[in-house]
């Protein structure tokens, strides 16, 4: 299945070179051009099929790449982004918008197909973790994917130990590594993707898996060598848990 894209740009010759290394790769589809982000933003309403990859300038008058990016990520099923910028500074705004990657200007195919393979990966693992979740699969799912990094990261729900909120962010720490996985995203997030039979949000900061807590003194439960605390609006959700578990 091919990857749609669209590809936006206010200078003619780059959007031109964009458009034509689209064409060129064969599992990429070009659905629109568009020299500007509101150009783009009224075309997108006329398209007949969903667009997986939006390939954006940054430098654009009357709407910016970056904020055509935050308009199209309120969208139910936004499309991931690649930005085109002549300003490699430009990245860590890119990062905070969730940007698949950023190409900074001139620059060759090579450098294009790269970016292109991960939309490519992206869209094979969101695909295959959406038929995993179609209803012929009755069992429980036993993994989430998570965005790390520009990637999307298989992660064994078995493994989780806990799971920590940093404002934007949220830190999952695993039995398998030392090493936490940081993933964008709000902890409210990662509670909804988490089975609530396995997991419980027992603080405004911290999620806990359940068939890991080894003791509980107090307000504090003990998961390996970290001791979490109970927040006090869920102390009642945490005092039922218990009561199944004495």
């Amino acid at each position: 299945m091919p990857v749609t894209c669209i590809a936006v740009d206010d200078e003619p010759l780059a959007l031109a070179l964009l458009c034509t290394f689209i064409e060129q790769t064969p599992f990429l589809k070009l659905v629109g051009r568009y020299g500007s982000g509101v150009e783009a933003l009224k075309g997108l309403h006329e398209l007949t099929e969903p667009v997986d990859l939006a390939f954006l300038d940054i430098q654009m008058q009357e709407l910016t790449g970056l904020e055509l990016a935050r308009v199209l990520g309120q969208q139910a099923a936004p499309p991931r982004v690649i930005f085109t910028t002549a300003f490699p500074q430009y990245a860590l705004e890119g990062y905070k918008v969730d940007a698949l990657d950023y190409l900074v200007k001139p620059f060759n195919y090579e450098e294009f197909l790269r970016a292109a393979n991960k939309a490519r990966a992206y869209a094979e693992l969101a695909h295959a973790s959406h038929e995993a979740a179609a209803p012929a699969a009755a069992a429980e799912e036993e993994h989430i994917f998570l965005k790390v990094e520009y990637q999307l990261v298989r992660v064994s729900l078995s493994d989780i130990l806990y799971v920590e909120g940093l404002k934007d962010y949220v830190k999952v720490h695993l039995k398998s590594t030392p090493r936490a996985l940081l993933s964008l995203m709000s902890l409210r997030a990662m509670e909804e993707k988490l089975p609530a039979r396995r997991f419980l949000r027992i603080h405004r900061s911290f999620i806990v898996a359940l068939d890991k807590i080894e003791a509980v003194r107090r307000l504090t439960v003990q998961i390996g060598t970290e001791t979490i605390p109970v927040g006090e609006q869920y102390k009642e959700a945490f005092a039922q848990f218990l009561s199944r578990w004495t």
